[in-house]
């Protein structure tokens, strides 16, 4: 089934105080959705638990699957296995919420649209760093990398930067408590 904007709304006015299950199958229309996406496309499973009480809502979504990305070395695809969980907390009120995981909605609202919390479910799933195992990054890319990388230790005009040019240098190491320069920025507190 296609991922529309549509299949992730829930309309918990109609739902009575309980616990209700949403399945969710995320595939790359689902991240077409999404403006700017870091992920290109997936295969998951997402598991929303959602529990209506008289003053809240308590939403646990749960994912596993594999996601399609960019590896930060060689910008190439990179497929990867994700999995995780991401509690959210519904109040309805005015104020502005402080917590990450609580959502305040206004008290017009009659139904919740789940998307975005479960795109960053599954972006928060992913490694800090998403690179190829060694050796399975883009050959000519790596080439390019190794090419234009500048590593100071391999360096041969190491010995051109002088520390004696910085005794020429106004303000540095000139500093002179008697100067009345510096008794008049004391004041300033």
């Amino acid at each position: 089934m296609k991922s529309t904007e549509q299949n992730f709304i829930i309309p918990f006015v109609g739902l009575k105080v309980g616990t209700y299950t949403f399945e969710y199958k995320i595939d790359e229309s689902f991240f077409a959705l999404m403006d700017y996406s870091i992920i290109h496309s997936g295969e998951l499973n997402v598991t929303l638990e959602f529990e209506k009480k008289e003053s809240m809502m308590l939403a646990n979504f749960y994912a596993e699957g594999k996601v399609t990305t960019n590896c930060d070395r060689c910008d190439t695809p990179l497929e990867i296995e994700v999995s995780g969980e991401f509690k959210l907390i519904y109040k309805f009120g005015l104020e502005e919420a402080e917590d990450e995981s609580l959502v305040v909605l206004h008290p017009d609202e009659f139904e919740l649209d789940v998307r975005d919390a479960i795109y960053e479910l599954i972006t928060v799933c992913l490694p800090p760093r998403v690179i190829h195992e060694p050796g399975d990054c883009d050959e000519e890319m790596m080439e390019l990398l190794q090419k234009y990388t500048i590593n100071m230790d391999d360096e041969e005009d190491e010995d051109d930067f002088d520390d004696e040019e910085d005794e020429d240098i106004p303000g540095i190491d000139d500093f002179d408590p008697k100067d009345p320069r510096w008794s008049s920025l004391k004041n300033l507190n």
